[in-house]
């Protein structure tokens, strides 16, 4: 397997831009850690964009909706336009609505926060659970309260800190009394860092349902997941041969890119460090690396 091409002086930088047009770009570990911007980066994104390029910042996190994103790009002073955003919560509805032709009679049930029902929202999507099951007295409940809402044909999972019981019933009763029911996740990420630690993710909240119901989900629709690239695709009309994944993790981001026949550049500000793809026995291998995304800006002057 060849190794990747490491980024380290203008004349690679140069070459690098030439092959393409469009960059999808992951965010925590590429654009910031948390609420710290990576050096640079404000300089790097805004020479990108004077070249000519396409930016779409790509996010497996569903907590936030497009409009909760701009808000953190806005109040870390990155510079961000409208269309410039896809998360796992957008793709998650861009693909109910205009993939598999969602009825406009059937609702969603939600397991999930405000970014998922958010998105829904944008897209004129009914549903159900999310805010109205957080309240949960499991001293004054019995499986009776479990009432089938006839309505309801998909069930959306994704990151919930609201996570409880009434949540998962209901969401399986769903999918197990209506074998037509989608079952369809955000993203399957096990963990997330975050305040130093690393913490359950989307995929883990998801776990209980896949292992009640025996089955896996119909869609998953974060990285590294084709059914995200299918949408990014259909909405913009997408040219892989020139467009190029950027990201700190192998197996959501580059192997996203790879999946999809995609350009990849992998940054080290993030989760995977230099000798995790310089090692004899490394499985995804990145097409191009780089310290930090922040490093365009340095190369270019």
């Amino acid at each position: 397997m060849s190794k990747p091409v490491k980024l380290s002086n203008a004349s690679d930088y140069e070459a690098f831009l030439d092959k393409y047009d469009t960059f999808l770009i992951d965010c925590d570990g590429v654009i910031w850690l948390e609420n710290i911007v990576i050096p640079n980066l404000r300089e790097a994104l805004s020479l990108l964009r004077k070249k000519g390029k396409n930016l779409l910042f790509v996010s497996n996190n569903s907590a936030k909706s497009r409009k909760g994103y701009k808000k953190k790009f806005e109040k870390l002073n990155i510079e961000i336009y409208d269309g410039e955003i896809f998360g796992s919560a957008y793709a998650s509805a861009y693909y109910l609505k205009n993939i598999v032709k969602f009825p406009s009679d059937k609702k969603v049930y939600v397991v999930g926060n405000v970014g998922i029902t958010e998105e829904l929202e944008s897209e004129g999507i009914r549903y159900a659970g999310a805010a109205e099951d957080v309240k949960f007295d499991s001293t004054d409940w019995t499986f009776a309260n479990i009432k089938q809402d006839p309505e309801v044909g998909a069930v959306l999972c994704g990151f919930d800190i609201n996570i409880n019981y009434l949540k998962y019933a209901k969401a399986y009763t769903y999918l197990h009394s209506n074998p037509g029911c989608l079952f369809l996740l955000t993203n399957d990420d096990p963990t997330f860092p975050a305040g130093g630690s690393i913490f359950p993710a989307g995929g883990t909240i998801a776990a209980p349902l896949i292992t009640a119901l025996g089955r896996n989900p119909d869609a998953v629709l974060g990285k590294p997941n084709k059914p995200m690239l299918d949408c990014i695709v259909q909405k913009l009309s997408l040219n892989p041969e020139r467009t190029c994944m950027i990201g700190d993790r192998l197996s959501t981001d580059i192997l996203f890119g790879i999946n999809g026949n995609l350009g990849t550049l992998l940054v080290l500000t993030g989760v995977t460090e230099e000798k995790d793809i310089l090692a004899e026995n490394a499985r995804i291998i990145p097409d191009y690396y780089i310290s930090s995304l922040g490093d365009i800006a340095i190369l270019n002057t």
